[in-house]
């Protein structure tokens, strides 16, 4: 019966651990650009050639 306390207790500082990181990337800005990645994939960039 302990094992299920501990087993609980394990899993719920995981999961606090994991919304807080949450929470830390959304204040920090991490999911603003939400433009940029879906067009990315359509457009090609043009690379710089080199000369030989």
């Amino acid at each position: 019966m302990n094992i299920i306390i501990i087993t609980a207790i394990v899993s719920l500082l995981i999961a606090v651990i994991f919304l807080a990181g949450l929470i830390w990337s959304i204040r920090d800005g991490q999911f603003e650009d939400d433009y940029a990645p879906p067009n990315r994939i359509l457009f090609e960039e043009k690379k710089a050639s080199k000369n030989k």
